[in-house]
């Protein structure tokens, strides 16, 4: 099966992933099957993602998907054989059928316009009931977001800042997934998600005498008073991440408004 897609930079970084990797949960699948779509010049991130399955379930299966061989080839030759794969293969999935899919900073190379299509792509290779997360993040993870779907369409937008080092939530916009960083202007949606953000933070900022934790729980639930539908369980609103559902931020217009 030819591998569907381009090779990329391939960049990547130890931990890189850790906000996405603390926030998805594994399929109920007694032996779930889950891919890392696109693992870059180093295996590092798929190594450290099965680290943290394996904990959770020891019976998960994680494979690294690459369109390079070369980086496959390195990856093979790097790894303990039998606790991961790494194969060749790209938006096809290589055949498989997974019942969870990552695939970070992959489309954010790829022209807006392909997006649907390689949506469309994915989904029609997952497991009945499987998902996949499309997004991206900073180089040292402390800044990320990402698109989750099912097999039919997109579910949520999750926004996701290490609170430590953030001063402004505005940061978010430079590390919006493919489908929405050219979408952030005024007039769409995930353009007044943003500055209904940005204004709740500055609103809250007294409950910064209390840490950026406390100050981001009651900015959700600032966003929550306004009218958006925040995702977030009362016990997960000081982790810094934020979860709205999919329509509430799709373009207005073109495929991925309709997908």
């Amino acid at each position: 099966m030819r591998p569907r897609g381009v090779i990329t930079r391939g960049t990547t970084a130890h931990h890189r992933l850790r906000r996405l990797d603390r926030w998805l949960r594994l399929p109920g699948e007694p032996r779930p099957l889950v891919v890392d779509l696109g693992f870059g010049a180093d295996p590092v991130t798929t190594v450290e993602w099965y680290d943290r399955l394996w904990k959770r379930h020891n019976a998960v299966r994680v494979i690294g998907l690459e369109i390079d061989p070369q980086r496959v080839a390195h990856a093979q030759s790097a790894t303990i054989p039998g606790k991961r794969e790494f194969r060749l293969g790209g938006f096809e999935l290589a055949g498989l059928k997974p019942h969870l899919v990552r695939a970070m900073n992959v489309l954010r190379q790829y022209p807006e316009t392909e997006v649907a299509q390689v949506w469309r792509l994915i989904a029609t290779n997952l497991a009945p009931g499987g998902r996949f997360v499309d997004g991206t993040s900073s180089e040292l993870g402390r800044v990320a977001t990402w698109i989750t779907h099912d097999i039919e369409r997109p579910m949520t937008l999750t926004l996701a800042i290490d609170l430590r080092t953030m001063t402004t939530p505005a940061i978010l916009a430079e590390r919006l997934p493919k489908a929405l960083i050219h979408r952030n202007i005024p007039g769409e949606p995930v353009h007044e998600l943003l500055t209904a953000l940005e204004s709740a933070w500055r609103h809250c900022a007294p409950y910064g005498a209390f840490g950026p934790r406390d100050r981001w729980r009651r900015s959700l639930e600032t966003l929550i008073a306004a009218g958006w539908a925040v995702r977030e369980t009362p016990a997960r609103r000081r982790d810094g991440t934020l979860t709205v559902p999919w329509p509430s931020v799709a373009p207005r217009s073109g495929p991925m408004g309709l997908a």
